[in-house]
Order: C-alpha cells, then sequence, then structure tokens
C-alpha cells in the first residue's frame, strides 16, 4: 500500500496472486521497491502459501485415516465381545455376590438415550464389582480362557488397539489372569491366600469388561442398530437371554 500507492483491497489482492503464482498481471509493481518487495513475497511467501496448502490437505487425509482407523478398532471390540466378552461376563456374574442389587441398571432397552449411557458410565466409575471367593469356579475359567488364548493373543498383538487404552487394558487384565490361571498345575487345594489372589485379577478383569461393555453397547446403538438388536436379546445381564425375536 505504502510503496505503490495502492488501495488495502488492491495491496491484498496483488499479494495473494503473487504468492499463489497465479499472478494475473492486471495489478503490477511499477517501481524498484515494489518490484523488490514482490521477490521477497515469492521467494518466501510461496513457501507459506504451499506449506498452508500441504497441511490442509493432509489434516484431511489424516482425518479419513483416523475414521477407518477407528472404525477398524470398533469392529475389534466387537470381534471381542462376541467371541470372548459376552460370555466372560457372564461367568463373572455367576460369581459375583452382589449381582442381584445391579443386575436392574444394566438392564438397557432400545429407548436408551445418550444421556442414560453417559449416567451408566458415570456410576461405573465409583462402582466396584463383588468377586465371591467361594463361588469362584477356577477350572471353568481357565478352560474358558486356555480355549480364547489364541484369540486374545492375535487381538492384542493388532497395533490399532494402541488407540483405545481402556481396551487395551482390559485384554491385558484378562491375559494375566488366564496367565495366573495356566501356571498352576492343578487348581484344587489351593490355599485361601492364593484363591483371594486369583479373586482380585478376577475382579480387575471384571471391572475393566463391565464398563467397556458398556461403551460397546453406546456405540452399536448409536451406529449399528441391528446388531444393538441381538446385544440387547443376549444381554449377560439378563437373567433368561435369548437371541431368538419374540
Amino acid at each position: 500500500m505504502t510503496i505503490e500507492h495502492l488501495s488495502f483491497i488492491d495491496a491484498l489482492y496483488f499479494t495473494i496472486v503473487t504468492i499463489s503464482t497465479v499472478g494475473y498481471g492486471d495489478i503490477h509493481p511499477v517501481s524498484a521497491a515494489g518490484k523488490l518487495l514482490s521477490i521477497v513475497l515469492i521467494v518466501i511467501g510461496i513457501g507459506i502459501f504451499l506449506s498452508i496448502v500441504t497441511r490442509f490437505t493432509q489434516s484431511l487425509v489424516q482425518r479419513g485415516l483416523n475414521r477407518l482407523r477407528r472404525h477398524r478398532l470398533n469392529m475389534l471390540v466387537g470381534v471381542f465381545f462376541t467371541e470372548i466378552g459376552d460370555q466372560l461376563v457372564r461367568l463373572f456374574i455367576g460369581y459375583d455376590n452382589r449381582i442381584e442389587s445391579i443386575r436392574e441398571k444394566f438392564l438397557i432397552d432400545n429407548g436408551w438415550t445418550v444421556a442414560d449411557f453417559n449416567h451408566l458410565r458415570r456410576s461405573l466409575q465409583k462402582a466396584e464389582f463383588s468377586i465371591d471367593p467361594s463361588l469362584l469356579d477356577l477350572a471353568v475359567l481357565k478352560d474358558f480362557l486356555q480355549e480364547k488364548g489364541e484369540i486374545l493373543i492375535r487381538l492384542i498383538e493388532n497395533p490399532d488397539i494402541l488407540d483405545h487404552e481402556s481396551f487395551t487394558e482390559l485384554l491385558w487384565a484378562i491375559i494375566h489372569l488366564r496367565d495366573e490361571l495356566m501356571a498352576r498345575h492343578t487348581l484344587t487345594g489351593l490355599p485361601e491366600t492364593d484363591i483371594e489372589h486369583l479373586a482380585n485379577d478376577s475382579q480387575r478383569a471384571y471391572n475393566y469388561l463391565v464398563r467397556q461393555w458398556v461403551q460397546h453397547l453406546q456405540h452399536l446403538k448409536r451406529q449399528y442398530p441391528y446388531l444393538f438388536s441381538l446385544s440387547l436379546r443376549t444381554n449377560p445381564f439378563s437373567e433368561n437371554p435369548s437371541s431368538i425375536v419374540k
């Protein structure tokens, strides 16, 4: 504006067409100082302009990759609950001596809203599930986790789960429980202290598992209503779950 005696709009217009290499030529510098300024704009400005365009393009590409990664991760979580999670919740419920006092809050139905799920998730932050060592069937638990060992290892090896810290913690808790059970040649005649230790490991996995289950159902409710419908019918907290549509 000062060197070439241009208006603000004309000076801005000239600057933009210069650094973008469009160069319509309808406005051009006429003084030596204006030409020197144009050189500076071209050398420095084009780098800034291309950097902005590049970052914007990368942002769009990264956003698409993040959506794809989240989709793959949610698929992994879905496979986990289909193959392991739902059955393991049922096993842990059978060892929970307080289940009758909390069962009702997990009887999710099709009318639940985001607020209902968020309320349940907030209540779970303070909740502690209870595994009764006297109810714990270590042999059944060991056989189940031994059977599902290969799936657990494949899940934990998948790089996509690194983006889901709570799910990773859940898998490690279950794998740790499996390793503890597998490390004992026999599960009969164990001292009470060891049974209490295994009950604590089970309770840790139980806590992680229920929290992840609620989050998974909320995702299904939002994205996959047909899968959500099946999950409601097979709800492990239901006393008489059935996949049959009645």
